[in-house]
Formats: structure tokens, sequence, C-alpha cells
């Protein structure tokens, strides 16, 4: 005979699932491909606050009870994403289903049920006519979405095929859990009990979708169950207690308290470990391994060498051919990225996995951000070092440059007048030697001396305009353009680049758009060895140079804040593209 105690019991369970089936929804509802599955569980939810509402208001709840084919609807349509069938195939079916439980739900607003009181229960549904009508579309639309499952199962492959295989199991059991509600319409008099577990429905449906594809869930599932442990732990020792009598004095409560928690600590690593072989079986995580990894990782000394390190890594002790980088890719991979001060390492593409490769590899990866920090940290540091000992090597040149200036002009000054008895011939070749040798003495002292700038408003086309260098050069410059530069330094610096285009090129081309400025020209391109070493001291030297003025060039854009680089992607054979600070 139904009592009260039982009806309440039903109203928590119903409560439940409605709770956890929107809780669900929301979160489920951040991954598109699972918009269907969220729907899913909040029809099921609404359905169950149909039942809440049945002894109050027959109005609010017989809409939300016949919504019943819009439950198995959304399934189907989560199920169809399993197949290979062509999208258009898959919204034509949709359309249809869709279409036909929106017309039987509305005919079956029509009369098609009641609310009636089923002792002890003040309201509960019963089906007319048109509501059997609303049920066998709702059952054949389960067996469709079934039917979809096994087809996708012969389709897919690995993991994909266990997920299927767990939603179809679990999608039987709530279809026998929800089957109760039917029971006044039969005339079964005999209380619903299977109704009382449908929130494990959701959890597990759930539970079977995202095993494979989220590792926070099998977390969940790990701490709930080491949660149900303990509570039965907890269940049992208080049924002795009080077979005991140790509610009956404080001393005896107190010593069942302590042996509940000496118990429960007892048994929970015990448990832990029970409970990670459940939900992770085979996953080897021990001391040994993670000081492995963490070993090799800390020894690489360049990203490439990182990335490839960890892949070797991953294939060694996984088995698993798993690509890490820094840019995001197709399949299964650990995408490396920097997110604020940290870096971070996700799995993406992970669902061919078993979840307990994807607890090592997410594990794996954790470390990885940890090695990709200490990286960039060893990195900075070295960068440092280097800037700190080409600083000390400039001061030094910059000493030597001066000394080597004062003790050539001596002598050269004496060369020059005394060539002035010459023939003319003669001492115009000495004088464009002197010229010469005083331009490298001039370069010495420009690259090794310290480099400041004193910015100002500059107006780029008149100062362009007014360099003799700028002679036959086309100019694509704004009139209004202005830099904040210093005008002697910008100077030096477009010079250069002018005389080293003249020495190769036939036609020059200046550009500037916003804070760039490119110097384009049609000489020979810059052969590849060279490129990444173009902007060191003697690399390149045109006919006539000192092999410094690129070198000067890019210490006089560093001290403005900006950069210079060769580009060979703007349709010259070669541009260098000058970008000054905002």
């Amino acid at each position: 005979m139904f009592t009260p105690e039982l009806v309440l019991v039903f109203e928590v369970a119903m409560g439940a699932t409605l709770l956890s089936g929107l809780a669900t929804a929301l979160w489920l509802w951040r991954q598109t491909d699972l918009r269907p599955l969220a729907g899913f569980v909040t029809v099921m939810g609404l359905w169950c606050l149909g039942h809440l509402l049945s002894p109050y208001s027959s109005l609010l709840a017989l809409p939300l009870l016949l919504a019943n084919p819009f439950m198995p609807n959304t399934f189907l349509h989560f199920a169809l994403g399993y197949l290979t069938t062509t999208p258009t195939r898959k919204q034509q079916l949709l359309r249809l289903s869709y279409g036909t439980s929106t017309f039987i739900f509305l005919c079956s607003l029509l009369g098609g049920a009641s609310i009636q009181p089923w002792p002890p229960f003040s309201g509960f549904i019963h089906l007319h006519p048109l509501g059997w009508l609303n049920l066998g579309w709702t059952v054949f639309l389960g067996i469709c979405a079934h039917g979809v499952l096994l087809k996708a199962w012969g389709e897919q492959k690995s993991t994909v095929r266990r997920s299927i295989l767990a939603i179809f199991m679990v999608g039987g059991w709530g279809l026998l859990l929800a089957s109760s509600f039917v029971f006044p319409s039969l005339g079964i008099d005999y209380f619903p009990y299977s109704m009382l577990a449908l929130p494990s429905y959701v959890l597990l449906l759930v539970f079977a979708v995202l095993r494979y594809r989220m590792l926070e869930v099998n977390l969940w599932a790990s701490r709930i169950l080491i949660a149900l442990g303990l509570a039965l732990v907890a269940g049992v020792l208080s049924a002795l207690a009080a077979s005991l009598g140790f509610t009956r004095s404080g001393l005896l409560l107190w010593i069942y308290s302590l042996l509940t928690l000496g118990a429960s600590a007892l048994l929970y690593p015990m448990l832990s470990r029970w409970v990670r072989q459940l939900i992770y079986p085979g996953a080897r995580l021990d001391e040994q391994l993670l000081g492995r990894w963490r070993d090799q990782l800390g020894t690489t000394s360049d990203w490439q060498g990182l990335m490839q390190g960890a892949e070797a890594l991953l294939q060694e002790d996984l088995g698993l051919a798993i690509s890490v980088s820094q840019q995001s890719a197709t399949g299964p991979h650990i995408y490396c990225y920097r997110q604020g001060p940290m870096w971070q390492a996700e799995v993406m593409g992970g669902q061919e996995l078993l979840p307990a490769q994807h607890l090592q590899v997410e594990v794996f990866a954790s470390l990885l951000a940890s090695a990709c920090d200490n990286l960039e940290r060893t990195l900075a540091l070295a960068e440092e070092e280097k800037r700190r000992l080409d600083q000390q090597h400039l001061v030094e040149l910059g000493e030597l440059s001066a000394a080597m200036a004062h003790e050539l002009r001596n002598p050269l000054n004496i060369i020059a007048m005394a060539s002035a008895r010459t023939e003319e011939k003669t001492r115009r070749h000495i004088q464009d030697q002197l010229s010469r040798a005083d331009r490298l003495i001039q370069d010495l002292l420009s690259y090794g001396g310290n480099v400041t700038v004193d910015k100002q408003p500059v107006t780029l086309l008149a100062l362009v305009q007014s360099l003799p260098q700028a002679a036959g050069v086309e100019l694509k410059v704004p009139q209004a353009l202005v830099l904040s530069a210093d005008p002697h330094r910008l100077t030096q610096v477009l010079v250069n680049l002018l005389e080293n285009a003249r020495a190769f090129a036939q036609h020059i081309c200046l550009e500037a758009e916003g804070n760039r400025v490119f110097i384009h020209n049609d000489g020979p391109p810059v052969p590849a060895e060279l490129a990444d070493k173009l902007f060191r001291p003697f690399v390149s030297k045109r006919p006539g140079g000192s092999g410094l003025g690129l070198a000067i060039v890019q210490r006089i854009m560093k001290a403005h804040g900006g950069s210079v680089r060769l580009r060979t992607d703007l349709g010259w054979p070669t541009t260098f593209e000058l970008e000054f600070p905002l």
C-alpha cells in the first residue's frame, strides 16, 4: 500500500532530476555538438517539473508532461551526430521529426490527458486516446534513436564505439525508469518505484557521453564513488552502533565518532585506489615515471627541442602518437600556449583516448606546462646575459674605436697634407682613399658608441626630399605623415639604406604607411644563408662600404624602441621595413 512518505520521496526524486537536468544542460551548452543533449536533459527536467506541479495546477502540468515526444526527439538529434550521413540528410530527418512531434504535442493538448487523483497522489497524469498517440510517437522516436546508435556503432571505431554502447545501455535504463508513469492510465495499482531512480539516469547518461571526452567528468565520478563508499561505511557503523546501544551514553557516542573517523581514514586510501582502477583501468602514474618526465622535459634548451622531446616521451612511455606544438592542430595533440603570466598545455582532440590514457596525457601536459615556464625563464635569462655581454662588448668596442680614430687620424692628416704636392690624378686618388678611411672610422665610432635619441615630430616626406641620396627614388609617402623620431638618427638610417639599395638596384621606392617605412629595390635578392645574420657587423658589404651600415641601422632603430627587418613578401626582391613605436 502506498504511504505519504513514498510520495515525498517521489517528489524529492523529481526535484533532484529537475535540478540536475537544468544544471547539466547549462554545463553541456558550452560545446556546440552537445547542445542537443543539453536540450534532452532540459526537457527531462521539465517533464519531472510537470509531475511536481500535477497536484497543484493541471493547466501548467499537462503541457510539460505532454511535451514527452521532444525528449526522444532531442536524443535522436544527438544520436545523429555520430552518423557519417551527409548534413543535408540529417537536417531533413530532424525537420520531419521535430515537425511531427510539434504537431502531435499540439493535438494531445486537446484532451489528450488529464490530472486525476491516484491515492496517495492528489494528482497524477491519466492518458486518453490522443495521449496514447503522444506516447506511441515518443516510444517510436526512442526506438529510432537507439537504431541510429546501433548504425553509428557499426560505422565508428575505437573509443567512440565504447561511448555509443554505453549511451545505448543507459538509454534503455532511462526508458525502463520512466515507463512506470503509465501505471494509473493502465489501471495498475502499483507505486512507480522505478521513477525514484530517474536522477541517476541524467548522471549516467552524461557520464556515458563524456567519459571519453572530458577528464573532469571522470574526476567527478571518482569523487562521487569515494563519497558513496565512505557514506556506506558510516551507515554500517551507525547501524552497528545503534544495535549496541552506543547512543545511550555520551562517552560511547564519542567513541563511536572516533571509530567512524578512524575507519574512514584507514579505508580512504584503499577506496581511492579501487575507484581509480575502476574509472581509469590500466593507468600508470608512479613517482618513477613522473620523475623521468620532469627530468627529460627539463633538459631541453630550445622550444623545438622541448616539443620534439615531449612527443618522444609520449611515444616511448605511453605508446601514443600525439603531436605537441605551440599551434592548434587537428587530431590528438597537446597545444602549448601562454595565458597571462603562465603557460598552459591543453590536450585537444583526445576523443579517441581511453580514460586511463587521457588521465596520463593530462598529467603529462601539466608537467609540460611547467617545463614551458622554466624554459621561458631560462631563455629570458640567457637573452639578458647576452645583452649584458653585447653591451660590455660595445663599450669596449667604443673605447677601442675612439683610440683607433685618434691614432689613425694623425697619420691620415699627414698623408693628406703630403698629397697636396703630388700630381692631380694621384692627389685625387689619395683623397678618395682618405675619405673612405674616414667613413670607416665614423662607422666604427657610430657602431661602438652609445646611441642616444632625441625624439621629436618629424615630417617624413620633407626629411626624405632633403636628402641627396633620395634623388631618383620613387616616393609613396603621405604629405602629412609625421613620425616621432630623432631627425639626425633617422637621416643616418635612411642614408644607409638608400646607399645600400643604390649600390645594387636600378629602381628604388620609399613607401610609408602609419608607423612603418618600406624601402624597396629591384636588386638581386639577399641570399638565404645571409638573411638571418644580415644585421650583424661585417656580414654584408656593398662596394665602398664598411660592413657596419645595417648593424648601425638596427642599433638606431632599437634605440627608438622600433625594429628593422628584411621582407621578401611584398612584391619586390628586397624590402627593408622600419617600424617605429606608436
